[in-house]
């Protein structure tokens, strides 16, 4: 399948991705730690501001850089040589620069305006145990803020894929920016791609999500968890054959046993690929995006772009945090001939 069948118009840009614009404080600490606090172990918890700043200011030292699961994305896109770019709302403070100048340094196009009324900028402080789990106290800000009036309607227009992220939808003004934007880059003949972002989301929003899946999406993104959860299964077998034939493209990844890509009646099972000790596994599913993205939008087949995917994936997991620390377009050229 070529580019030029998916994509039959020219664009500035590969994949723009809305979603949440948050700050991730990476912090290597100790079960200890977890209990102290009162923490579970391997969950996300939402925080409000005066919480995420107890726990900010009880923390070690951390390693601050732009995050969020989309944002992660655009990044893994920008960095193997694609042009993304990113729409989500920060505010005018201290993180709020530090997302901004963290995204464009690695060469994705981020305009949108930071607010200077409103919450503060989001932040996820991520406390990663010695077993590589992670645990993540999240403060969502001045990131569920965004709506309409911040998109960039010129950019959603002028990019091959509008990635999405479902955390959108817990916000009413980020849900009506996110229609707003999966309209107009229809009507551009651009094609939406949805990452269901977290089973207790999916859960929040069941119905809404297989409205969604069920004709509105070319290009879907879950885990085994969540496309589980979507459809009330507890059989992975069963929820795939559910998923069938809903979305142009399905990507399902599965951790240690890797990936499943399906397109219509055909079917890839993408295994992992290993590059280093298992240290941390935050964004191994954003830059699996990211990599299934950057071959797809290039007209690579769909094997190959699981198989980018799993690379991107597999690197990342043996580093601390969701910014490569080596080159990926040097990993892919070694590691996929």
């Amino acid at each position: 399948m070529a580019s030029d069948v998916r994509f039959p118009k020219t664009c500035s840009l590969d994949v723009v991705g809305i979603g949440n614009a948050i700050v991730d404080v990476l912090v290597q600490t100790d079960d200890a730690f977890l209990t102290q606090h009162s923490l579970q172990k391997g969950g996300m918890t939402l925080i409000d501001e005066q919480q995420a700043e107890a726990l900010y200011t009880a923390s070690g030292p951390g390693l601050e850089t732009s995050g969020g699961s989309v944002a992660n994305t655009m990044v893994g896109i920008a960095q193997l040589g694609g042009r993304a770019g990113f729409i989500g709302r920060v505010k005018d403070d201290q993180l709020g620069g530090i997302f901004s100048h963290d995204i464009r340094a690695v060469g994705a196009r981020f305009d949108t305006p930071a607010a200077t009324t409103g919450a503060t900028t989001a932040r996820c402080l991520i406390y990663v145990t010695p077993d590589a789990e992670r645990t993540m106290c999240t403060f969502l800000g001045a990131s569920t803020q965004l709506e309409p009036n911040d998109l960039d309607l010129s950019m959603v227009s002028d990019t091959k894929v509008l990635y999405l992220e479902g955390y959108l939808w817990d916000s009413p003004a980020a849900k009506r920016a996110f229609i707003a934007a999966a309209e107009a880059c229809r009507a551009a003949n651009g094609q939406v791609a949805l990452s269901l972002s977290d089973g207790f989301c999916v859960d929040r929003h069941r119905d809404s999500f297989l409205d969604l899946v069920n004709g509105h999406v070319d290009v879907l993104f879950a885990n085994e968890v969540e496309i589980k959860s979507l459809y009330q299964t507890d059989d992975f077998d069963a929820a795939l054959e559910s998923v069938r034939g809903s979305c142009s493209v399905i990507a399902i990844t599965r951790g240690s046993q890797g990936s499943v890509v399906m397109s219509g009646d055909q079917r890839w099972d993408i295994g992992i690929v290993g590059l280093g000790e298992l240290i941390d596994t935050t964004g191994a599913g954003d830059l699996y995006a990211g990599g299934f993205l950057h071959g797809y939008t290039q007209g690579e087949s769909l094997e190959r772009c699981g198989k980018l995917g799993a690379i991107c994936a597999g690197q990342i997991v043996t580093q601390l945090g969701a910014r490569p620390q080596v080159s990926l377009q040097e990993l892919v050229s070694t590691h996929l001939s």
